[in-house]
């Protein structure tokens, strides 16, 4: 009996020891995911989990960093958290080395979505912010900075009297804008001028028109400037084209051009080039989506002798534009280097309200040249002299004139462009790489 009730015993003894066990083991399990999760959710630890995890992109030093300042640092418990945040962003997005990419934080996004807006008045050009002042990037046609004489890469210093050194670039705008019919005063800075320039500038709030023309009476010269590429850009274009086709050439202005509406530039080349001919190929970075935007067209296009006018503010589609009509030999570039804006950016919206704007594909001409932070080069390349500006004298269009009547009289591209220089240039002449820029005209 006692052996029995021995066994007994034992064996109750293996049911409870392991029945404990593994209650111990579940027991054990729990607390330790409880206490991983609690971890986890700490804020450095889920950084260092979700973005050491990432195999591109090793952060280990970046938190050693961080947690050695935390910890050792004096002032540590006084830094901005989303400053700091905001901060190592904006340095990542730095070092794209790509100026079109930007990160906004919540502030910059709600006046940049402002800006978009386009509902304020002040002098439209297009600025940056350097390590001082604020620089002019571009000047936009019809605009206020344009009919002062102001000019590309015009550091400003002052506005009304108030220094713009070391401010925000939307903190330094407010100062300049506002409101239209107002006068602002600007001190600039300008590269080949010794002294500092100033100006007394008329804010406006301007309605640019899409296009605008007139025919040059002597030689009954069709001109067209394109101001923007929008939406009823093309049909304004094409309109125009159909007066004009009893015109045997054309002069196309997108001097001071730099929107980036792709479809407009599409359709107003389909106009002018051979149907079914590629006019511009976006690559992404999988190259399963790059679209390749061929001319579509009737077979009735615009076959006469074509100048276009270019300057540093022609960017997007403008260069689209005439990067094809270049390629295609369909038409000779007067005046400066484009801007080199071919690229497509994208806005990403983050969880806080903050923005980052993104380059996710790239523009190729037709025979697949990029030109992004590159430009390009017209055939022709005349500089405004002094007394233009004084005179208000458009020496680039009327060079454009001369040209295109050389283009006529022998019916070929380059022909033209080398017999154009014999005959209207002097030892004032420079060439480079086949572009002739002409510093004093006979």
């Amino acid at each position: 009996m006692n052996n029995i009730d021995n066994k007994n015993n034992f064996a109750q003894f293996i049911v409870i020891f392991l029945t404990s066990f593994i209650l111990w083991i579940v027991f054990s399990f729990t607390i330790g995911i409880d206490f991983n999760n609690n971890l986890l959710k700490s804020e450095e630890w889920t950084d260092i989990f979700s973005i050491t995890s990432n195999k591109d992109l090793d952060l280990t030093k970046y938190w050693e960093v961080y947690n050695l300042i935390k910890t050792n640092n004096y002032d540590s418990d006084s830094v901005d958290k989303i400053k700091l945040v905001d901060s190592t962003i904006k340095w990542l997005v730095l070092w794209l080395w790509d100026k079109n990419s930007e990160y906004f934080n919540k502030e910059d996004t709600k006046k940049f979505n402002e800006v978009l807006s386009w509902d304020f008045e002040w002098i439209w050009a297009v600025v940056e912010v350097n390590e001082l002042w604020v620089i002019i990037d571009r000047l936009i046609k019809w605009s206020p900075a344009k009919k002062y004489w102001l000019e590309n890469w015009d550091i400003i210093i002052k506005a009304n009297d108030v220094k713009l050194e070391w401010l925000p670039l939307y903190d330094a705008v407010d100062k300049i804008k506002w409101p239209a019919w107002t006068h602002v005063k600007l001190e600039v800075l300008r590269k080949w001028e010794l002294n500092i320039l100033y100006f007394d500038v008329l804010r406006e709030k301007i309605k640019i028109p899409s296009v605008d023309s007139e025919v040059f009476d002597d030689w009954k010269i069709a001109y067209i400037s394109i101001n923007m590429f929008w939406d009823d850009t093309s049909r304004e274009f094409q309109n125009l084209l159909k007066q004009y086709m009893n015109t045997n050439w054309l002069i196309i202005d997108l001097r001071d051009n730099w929107w980036w509406y792709l479809q407009s530039a599409v359709t107003i080349l389909s106009e002018l080039i051979e149907n079914d001919k590629t006019l511009v190929v976006t690559k992404y970075k999988d190259i399963f989506s790059n679209i390749k935007y061929p001319s579509i067209n009737d077979w009735n296009i615009y076959k006469w002798k074509i100048v276009v006018l270019i300057n540093e503010n022609s960017a997007s589609a403008s260069e689209i534009t005439a990067g094809a009509l270049k390629d295609y030999k369909k038409a000779i570039l007067v005046w400066k280097k484009s801007y080199g804006k071919w690229s497509v950016q994208k806005p990403f919206d983050l969880s806080d309200w903050s923005m980052l704007k993104l380059t996710i594909a790239k523009w190729f001409t037709p025979n697949d040249i990029n030109i992004d932070k590159e430009w390009i080069t017209p055939d022709i390349e005349v500089w405004f002299e002094k007394e233009d500006f004084e005179k208000s004298y458009d020496r680039q269009l009327e060079t454009a004139k001369e040209v295109l009547k050389t283009f006529i009289s022998t019916n070929t591209y380059q022909l033209s462009i080398d017999k154009y220089k014999s005959e209207h240039t002097s030892s004032w002449i420079i060439n480079k790489n086949s572009t002739w820029t002409i510093k004093n005209i006979k």
